[in-house]
């Protein structure tokens, strides 16, 4: 999945407007405008389509941590420079405060369960013997189970 994939997802799970974006970016300590965001939402044969950057997604996914949990007491969080799906799941987590049983259910939702020694590895560190690397359709899969819950809420 591409990073704008991934901020388009997130953006109609949680039907935010551009300027719940904006705020997201900013509480991630990046300052950017109304043009930027849409220019990263834009289909990518749209001629003002603009990639967003590892390090800009890093600050978004940051900014919904704080916005979620509040910011952290002095450690200041520094942006990752270079993004996996493995950290972006782990932000995921962070910011709506997920334990494994809610993970699993999420990928439930989205009718491809897993199980908690797969979700585990995930989250290992990639030196460890059993870790796992999160494929794009696992990490699509769990937003599409974030979608089945918090967009039905809605109506």
């Amino acid at each position: 999945m591409s990073n704008n994939d991934i901020l388009k997802r997130i953006r109609y799970i949680f039907d935010y407007e551009d300027s719940k974006m904006i705020k997201l970016f900013g509480l991630g300590d990046l300052k950017t405008d109304r043009a930027e965001v849409s220019n990263w939402l834009k289909k990518e044969y749209d001629e003002e389509f603009k990639e967003i950057r590892d390090i800009e997604l890093a600050m978004f996914l940051n900014g919904l941590i704080n916005d979620k949990r509040g910011k952290r007491e002095g450690v200041e969080v520094k942006p990752e420079k270079y993004l996996d799906n493995n950290i972006i799941l782990r932000k995921l987590k962070i910011a709506f405060n997920l334990k494994t049983d809610e993970m699993l259910d999420i990928f439930k939702k989205a009718g491809k369960p897993i199980g908690p020694h797969e979700l585990s590895a995930f989250f290992r560190n990639p030196n460890q013997n059993k870790y796992r690397a999160c494929q794009d359709q696992y990490l699509r899969n769990f937003l599409l189970g974030l979608q089945a819950i918090y967009r039905k809420k809605e109506g």
